[in-house]
C-alpha cells in the first residue's frame, strides 16, 4: 500500500532576510519573508507528506500565530512531520521537489538540499530529487518578488 501527497508553498522576497532553501543558507541579496526561516521547499515537502498522510498542513501542525515557531529551522520542522511517517507506519518511498525561483542559480546547491532533506526523512539521498527552474521572468517568480515550490512525496507502507 502506497500514499501519495502534494505540497505547494510560496514566500515573498525581502531585503535583509536570508534565503535558506533545502536547509542551505544561499548567499543572495533577499532572502524570503516569512514566520520560521521561510525554507519554501521544505514546506511544500512537509505538506506533501502529511497530506499523504491525511493531516492537514503545516499551517495546522506549526501555526504562524505561535511565537515558539517565530524563526524555526524548517529542516528541524521537516523532522517532526517525518516522525509522523514511522508512527502511521510508512516510509519515504520517494520525495521529488521543484523550486521555482529567477535568480539566484541554484545548480550548485542541490546536492546539499538532499542530503538535508534525506538527513531530516531518515531516507537515502537516492530517495529525494530537488530541481529549479525559472519562469522566464514571467509572474511574481519572473519578477523576482518571491520564490515557490512544488513537491510530490510517496509513501509506502512498512
Amino acid at each position: 500500500m502506497f500514499r501519495i501527497g502534494h505540497g505547494y508553498d510560496v514566500h515573498r522576497l525581502k531585503f535583509g532576510r536570508k534565503l535558506i532553501l533545502g536547509g542551505v543558507d544561499i548567499p543572495n541579496a533577499m532572502g524570503l519573508l516569512g514566520h520560521s526561516d521561510a525554507d519554501v521547499v521544505v514546506h511544500a515537502i512537509m505538506d506533501a507528506i502529511l497530506g499523504a498522510l491525511a493531516l492537514g498542513d503545516i499551517g495546522k501542525h506549526f501555526p504562524d500565530t505561535d511565537e515558539k515557531y517565530s524563526g524555526a529551522d524548517s529542516i528541524k520542522l521537516l523532522e517532526c512531520v517525518c516522525k509522523l511517517i514511522d508512527e502511521k507506519g510508512y516510509k519515504v518511498g520517494n520525495i521529488d521537489a521543484t523550486i521555482i525561483a529567477e535568480r539566484p542559480k541554484l545548480a550548485g546547491y542541490i546536492d546539499d538540499m538532499r542530503k538535508n532533506i534525506a538527513d531530516a526523512c531518515g531516507c537515502d539521498v537516492s530517495q529525494i530529487s530537488v530541481k529549479a527552474t525559472t519562469e522566464e521572468k514571467l509572474g511574481f517568480t519572473g519578477e523576482m518578488l518571491g520564490v515557490s515550490a512544488h513537491s510530490v512525496a510517496l509513501l509506502m507502507k512498512k
